[in-house]
């Protein structure tokens, strides 16, 4: 077998059904031709539908390998299918590939010569050898499918078409002609005065001469001896191509201040070290041939120099900025002093940094002599420890070498029985090595100091001490975790006494008794004890709903809080049901409060309940389970708050995934004995809500907030070896989840699938203008720290652009053609006999979707924010006779519904945070759906959609890394918000 047939079989094997399929119709409709060849690789450009660039796909025979530069995900794609296929098919017809020169035709640049400097004619070289002037735009050319079919286009060529759009008589004005060759510089069709001419990617300035002259230093500014012509202000020939020129200021735009020559007396020669030459650096080449001129280096970096003095009254701190070491200059307020050795080019730009670096950790300004004493030279010894410039003088010795910290621990335990011991301990640091008798540090101040990244820690009485760092790395975050969860009187939360067990092994002393008692939960669920069902209980829980049961009734009996994260559908309702007894108290959406009703009669109708809602509300005391929703509990905080609750249960908790939020400080504030988070998305974004949730279910489990995100979050964030196995070691006894496919493999398939949406020459103009609009001050604005939300807000708008002309303020209203598709993929559905819920994020876009329903003849209903009668929209929606259509805002339909009448779901406007997808896919996959579910995201082709279909794949991994085996993960950041605008 052939390479190349080896690499096709490769392809075949790796390629999906549906992408080989497509693959090769495109290698059949001859949309493959060969760019170029060599020994070791064959790359091929591929005509997609929709694209106006041909793809580039390289192949790499002998080691079966291929590229394409196709934004998307799936690999291989079609494009390299096709690519396999058509050069397998070359070979075994034992014929040459056709060329895309001999293909397809080009656009050809023609630059000639006229009074002032260079004009442009466009021309269209077509394969047969012909060519014809290209007068119009280019892209009214590519709005004739027969003429764009014909005609290859590069990236190029589009940007270069948008800079001729003003049509120019004569030559191009400089800045124009500027930008144009910045876009030429990768094309190979450009022509001066009709001979063949590359446009240069590098940026040619004049040189510079320094030499002696009898006693004077004479510096000679001349052009570069490689241009042969000056052809148009500040563009020249130089070596056979075509480039732009540099420091026109100082050469003017046709080089005609060249040669310039300026004369220096030996007096001057301390400025022109380090004044003249310098700046003459920074701007041009020099040739050095004075003997009197110090020589220029231009590695020469700039530092910090950090010179300490310590006095009996403290410690004298003093930074210079200096180049070399030893220092050859300093910069003193901007200006530099030489002092020996060699010139440094200036870097002004690394200087503010290095200058603001000191600023921020030292507090210090280049120059200035700073005194410190007492207590804050502890703090001021640490930072110079930690300081990542140069330290010079007599500053060591700050801490004696002798002095140790040794960890004692003290705990006690009480039986209590049946339930859980309480158990207590005291942990602090023994002084050692230190003259004045034996001393201790509270283990608190030892953490903080280790938290904060201390070297040292006060002691009481004077003095400081080095912490113990090779302790503290090891049982550092255990230690913290413990003081945690620690209580005033000293009780220790049940959830941390494994810790407790392990740092008592640590320090070799006994453990506490009782902890077998904790055994089943941390060893594994399996090894829970049976399940005590209510008698009362009027359903027949499932095996994997047994099994949740016994772990809510062991963490109850426990005194511990849990998160069931189980898959959406799965009834987390049911299960939390079988453990609610008197005095548990349910916060829900308000949406879904009907639905906790009514389950709570079908399936425990023994237990009195409280809807706590509405105007007249009050509290029940003889309930069993008071029921009352998010806005509620931050409105009635002090009165929810005011009596200790036996279960508090919040449904949907991702509503407190903010710990700065009102509700979740308000559902932090609640008093309970068991505390039950429910939610199928315990994080979507930020590792920060799963501490939230879990610091409402067990406060101190995951340590401070501030601690988590150094010692936890960031560590995963980076894909720190183990980082994402220590959370789910430390969360797995207090978090269940269960898939769908692992427990419900009765549940009919579900396929998703990206309905690609080519847009129409207005949407894309209308597109186009908002990204030309927005891109280059958000990302000016991102890569200067600015506001997140900012570019958040205009990709808010790009989104809209590329969803429906009319979302675009300014517009009027105009077709879609995703909209289009989604009417035409409906009527399909429904005429089948299927029914499908319609998402949007946006109930504007709703709105202008409802006319093309009518207008097609599709009937439909809809649910939204504003919508009364949530329960009789969805049950007419289920019955056989509703409409087989259902138009939902995401937010208003994402949660709480059970739509398995629908069988298709249609995403209109993708999102970088995937949850909320699924869990609008959700209301038609769950138990009790009997057929296949199709979910379709529409995405408009060559816009920011599918960048974030990309995007979606990193924030699942966040989700993966904290509750399954994925060992990294990833919150929104500027550089994804960089990469969507790029």
């Amino acid at each position: 077998m052939s390479a190349l047939a080896q690499l096709q079989e490769a392809v075949r094997k790796e390629a999906r059904p549906g992408i080989w399929t497509v693959g090769v119709n495109l290698a059949r409709s001859g949309a493959v031709a060969l760019q170029k060849r060599t020994d070791k690789e064959l790359q091929l450009r591929v005509k997609a539908p929709g694209r106006t660039v041909a793809l580039t796909v390289s192949l790499y025979p002998g080691d079966d390998v291929w590229e394409c530069d196709c934004p998307s995900q799936v690999d291989p794609c079609e494009h390299v299918v096709a690519a396999a296929i058509a050069v397998q098919q070359a070979e075994k017809q034992d014929a040459p590939m056709e060329v895309a020169a001999t293909r397809w035709s080009r656009v050809v640049y023609r630059f000639s010569r006229v009074e002032g400097g260079l004009e442009l004619h466009r021309h269209i070289a077509h394969a047969d050898g012909t060519t014809e002037p290209l007068d119009e735009s280019l892209a009214l050319v590519l709005a004739k499918p027969a003429r764009a079919a014909k005609l290859q286009v590069e990236q190029s060529d589009l940007l270069a078409d948008r800079l001729l759009e003003k049509r120019t008589r004569g030559a191009l004005p400089p800045e124009r002609l500027e930008a144009l060759l910045k876009v030429l510089e990768p094309a190979r069709n450009v022509l001066l005065d009709g001979q063949p001419v590359a446009v240069s990617d590098e940026i040619v300035y004049p040189r510079a001469l320094v030499e002696d002259r009898g006693g004077q230093i004479v510096i000679t500014v001349a052009k570069d001896p490689r241009i042969t012509d000056v052809v148009s202000p500040g563009v020249a020939v130089c070596a056979d191509a075509l480039a732009r020129l540099g420091e026109t200021s100082v050469t003017g735009v046709w080089l005609q201040n060249l040669p310039s020559t300026r004369s220096y007396p030996a007096e001057q020669i301390g400025e022109i070290s380090s004044k003249v030459l310098p700046e003459l650096a920074r701007r041009m080449p020099i040739d050095m041939r004075s003997k009197r001129l110090p020589s220029i280096d231009r590695d020469l970096k700039p530092r910090i120099l950090v010179e300490l003095q310590q006095l009996e009254s403290g410690l004298s701190v003093f930074p210079t900025l200096v180049y070399g070491a030893p220092p050859a200059v300093r910069i003193d307020n901007g200006r530099m002093t030489y002092l020996r050795g060699s010139v440094p080019l200036r870097d002004e730009v690394a200087e503010q940094k290095l200058i603001h670096q000191l600023r921020d950790e030292l507090n210090l300004v280049p120059g200035r002599r700073v005194m410190v004493q007492g207590q804050e030279m502890v703090r001021w010894a640490d930072k110079l420890r930690r300081w990542r410039g140069d330290l010079t003088g007599d500053g060591s010795g700050v801490v004696s070498p002798d002095t140790r910290l040794v960890p004692s621990l003290r705990v006690e335990s009480t039986d209590a029985g049946a339930g859980m011991p309480e158990v207590r301990f005291t942990l602090d640091f023994q002084v050692e090595g230190m003259k004045g008798g034996p001393r201790t540090v509270d283990a608190a101040a030892v953490v903080r100091a280790w938290n904060e990244g201390l070297g040292l820690v006060p002691l009481e009485g004077g003095g400081w001490a080095p912490l113990p760092r090779a302790w503290l790395d090891k049982n550092g975050a255990r230690v913290a975790d413990l003081l945690a969860a620690r209580q005033a009187d000293g009780k220790v939360a049940s959830f941390a006494l494994p810790e407790l067990k392990a740092l008592c092994e640590t320090l070799e002393q006994p453990p506490p008794p009782g902890l077998d008692k904790l055994a089943p939960l941390v060893e594994g669920f399996e090894k829970l004890p049976a399940p005590v069902l209510p008698g009362d209980l009027t359903a027949t829980p499932r095996s994997y709903q047994l099994q949740g049961v016994s772990w809510l009734g062991f963490l109850k009996s426990a005194g511990l809080g849990g998160i069931l994260a189980d898959d959406m559908g799965l009834g987390k309702t049911l299960q939390t049901i079988c453990v609610l007894g008197a005095r548990s108290l349910v916060v829900c959406p308000t949406s879904v409060l009907p639905n906790w009703a009514a389950e709570l009669k079908r399936f425990r109708p023994s237990l009195k309940v409280n809807v706590y809602h509405g105007p007249g509300r009050a509290l029940d005391e003889s309930a069993d389970v008071t029921l009352t929703t998010y806005a509620l509990l931050r409105l009635d905080s002090t009165v929810l708050s005011a009596r200790t609750w036996e279960t508090v249960v919040l449904d949907e908790a991702q509503a407190i995934k903010n710990p700065e939020s009102q509700a979740a400080r308000a559902a932090f504030g609640l008093k309970a004995n068991f505390r039950l988070a429910l939610s199928g998305t315990p994080l979507e974004n930020r590792l920060e809500e799963l501490w939230s949730l879990m610091h409402f279910t067990n406060p101190g489990l995951l340590g401070a907030r501030r601690q988590f995100e150094e010692k936890v979050a960031r560590p995963i964030t980076d894909g720190q070896k183990g980082a994402a196995e220590g959370l789910r070691r430390r969360i797995r006894p207090f978090v269940l989840r269960r898939l769908k496919r692992e427990v419900a493999p009765e549940l009919p398939p579900r396929t998703e699938s990206v309905m690609h949406v080519s847009m129409d020459e207005r949407e894309r103009s209308v597109y186009d203008a908002v990204m030309a609009a927005t891109r280059a001050e958000v990302v000016a604005l991102l890569n200067e720290g600015g506001s997140v939300l900012k570019a958040l807000e205009a990709l808010l708008r790009l989104r809209q652009a590329a969803c429906h002309p009319a979302l675009v303020p300014g517009q009027r209203a105009a077709n879609s053609s995703k909209v289009q598709m989604l009417v035409d993929a409906l009527d399909t559905a429904v005429s089948d006999g299927h029914k499908a819920l319609v998402f949007s994020q946006w109930t504007s876009l709703l709105d202008l979707i409802e006319p093309h329903l009518k207008a097609a003849g599709i009937a439909f209903d809809r649910l939204d924010g504003t919508t009364t009668n949530r329960g009789e929209i969805t049950e007419r929606f289920q019955g056989e006779n509703g409409a087989p259509v259902l138009l939902m805002s995401l937010k208003a339909g994402g949660t709480g519904l059970n739509l398995t009448a629908a069988d298709h779901v249609f995403l209109m406007d993708p999102w970088w945070n995937p949850a909320a997808e699924a869990q609008a896919a959700d209301r038609a996959h769950r138990i009790g759906q009997e057929r296949p579910v199709m979910v379709y995201r529409l995405v408009s082709q060559g816009t920011v959609e599918e960048r974030i279909l990309g995007l979606q794949e990193k924030k699942r991994a966040l989700f993966e890394a904290a509750l399954s085996e994925a060992s990294a993960a990833t919150a929104i950041t500027r550089d994804d918000l960089l990469e969507l605008f790029a």
